[in-house]
């Protein structure tokens, strides 16, 4: 069951460059709940620059400190179109176990 949304706290987290994890959202900044993707470049337009609808960003909360060969494999995956999205992986990308590092979590 997917949780109760959580308000965008992209205004005081790190950027979106290339390893971190961040909360995917539909157009409202405010409607993250469970997804989340691996910034695979940098992407600093996906930074929070206003409290505006286009300017609230995505929240980053994370980051890889190992693995990031397994992200690279992700990211070489073959995409597709499905259900009116683009870049779906063509086959499925199941990510089976993650961890927290409590010794990282003040560099996220």
């Amino acid at each position: 069951k997917t949780r109760a949304t959580i308000v965008n706290e992209a205004k005081k987290a790190g950027a979106n460059k290339r390893g971190t994890l961040a909360m995917a959202r539909t157009s409202d900044p405010h409607s993250a709940s469970a997804q989340f993707f691996i910034n695979v470049v940098d992407n600093p337009f996906l930074n929070f620059t206003a409290e505006t609808t286009n300017g609230w960003g995505y929240c980053v909360f994370g980051k890889v400190v190992e693995g990031m060969d397994v992200v690279d494999k992700i990211k070489a995956v073959a995409t597709t179109t499905k259900a009116g999205h683009s870049d779906v992986p063509a086959l499925n990308v199941l990510i089976e176990k993650a961890w927290v590092n409590e010794n990282n979590l003040a560099s996220a």
